[in-house]
């Protein structure tokens, strides 16, 4: 009996001690102060929270400025103006001076006196065919707005009046070549040639012909 008593009380007092062993090991955990000293700061250059190392930013600022410092403006001794590099051609003439721009003026093609009741007048460009126009009057009345000289012979017929009769030929351009150059040909109802001649004119200018009508109406 005496030795039943001695090994419970051997069972009992190392029950603690077996339960204190399959327990984990608890120790403190060390917490960081609320504001440490990490050699990190906030980025100032954006709301999120995220923090930049200070070496860095203070790095990246020195790159920027590096840059800044490295633009250079130059002095207005230095600046070029424009047209600085232009070469003019020794060729280029001065205007009014060149092929084709002297100036023709108004022209008189003469007279002659005839008894026919009307004539044909037809023009032709006599020299290179380049796009010359003329308009006809006759007794200051258009009797022609717009002839195409090319190089075959184009024109009208003209019913003469009694004495005067006073035929105008007004240069409407110069064509590509310049002046406006046409022969003019007049001719009878019997188709008698009674008068050929030519002019040369600037653009507005006018070549005038009279034909004197004899005779009766």
């Amino acid at each position: 009996m005496r030795l039943l008593l001695i090994f419970i009380v051997c069972i009992c007092c190392s029950s603690p001690a077996l339960a204190q062993g399959d327990l984990p090991d608890q120790r403190s955990i060390e917490t960081l102060p609320e504001n440490p000293d990490t050699g990190v700061s906030p980025n100032a250059n954006t709301n999120s929270g995220l923090r930049i190392p200070a070496s860095l930013d203070r790095a990246a600022g020195f790159e920027i400025e590096k840059k800044r410092n490295e633009v250079k403006m130059l002095p207005d001794r230095e600046l070029k103006q424009a047209g600085h590099d232009l070469v003019l051609s020794p060729n280029i003439e001065a205007p009014g001076k060149g092929k084709g721009s002297e100036h023709y003026g108004d022209m008189y093609l003469g007279d002659f006196k005839t008894t026919a009741k009307f004539v044909g007048i037809v023009c032709r460009d006599h020299e290179f065919v380049d796009g010359d126009r003329v308009r006809i009057y006759v007794n200051g009345r258009v009797a022609e707005h717009n002839i195409l000289l090319t190089g075959a012979y184009k024109g009208i017929n003209v019913e003469l009046d009694r004495g005067f009769n006073r035929l105008e030929f007004e240069a409407l351009n110069q064509g590509s070549t310049g002046p406006n150059t046409a022969q003019i040909d007049v001719y009878d109802e019997k188709g008698q040639l009674l008068y050929s001649n030519k002019w040369l004119l600037s653009t507005g200018s006018k070549a005038s012909l009279i034909i004197v009508k004899e005779g009766e109406n």
